[in-house]
């Protein structure tokens, strides 16, 4: 694969990661969007349907990840990368979401910034912009 079609798919992807978070209102289920955006620290968590939410929750986890194991792989195109990617997003989902659940089912205004920082890695590409200069610096160090 030529690196014009390289740019242009990963450009794809890139686009298709923007898509999910301007039209996440629409795509997920997540009182705590609009929860967040206020002054959250003064205020009773919203109220929710907790299945719902952990589903919706997980299924933008999965499309994120999904993405950006796309984009890790047309960049560094080794399996190598994209088998412990998918180790790291895996063990990722497990550790965060035991917190996550934790806090949307015992509210409690004081664990409400711990909370936003978890959800965050839950609903957005952090893994992307974490394993990318990783994976570069790596492969950088072999040379």
């Amino acid at each position: 694969m030529n690196k014009i079609v390289t740019f242009i798919l990963v450009g794809i992807l890139a686009l298709c990661l923007i898509l999910i978070r301007a039209y996440e209102n629409v795509l997920f289920y997540d009182p705590y969007l609009s929860f967040f955006k206020n002054d959250y620290l003064y205020i009773d968590s919203p109220r929710r349907e907790v299945a719902k939410l952990v589903f919706y929750t997980t299924l933008r986890y999965v499309l994120n990840s999904v993405i950006s194991l796309g984009i890790l792989y047309l960049i560094f195109k080794e399996k190598s990368v994209i088998k412990f990617s998918v180790l790291i997003y895996v063990f990722g989902f497990i550790l965060l979401m035991i917190p996550f659940l934790y806090f949307v089912i015992n509210p409690k205004q004081e664990d409400y910034y711990l909370f936003f920082n978890i959800r965050r890695f839950l609903i957005q590409p952090i893994g992307l912009i974490l394993l990318l200069p990783a994976f570069y610096y790596y492969k950088l160090n072999l040379k």
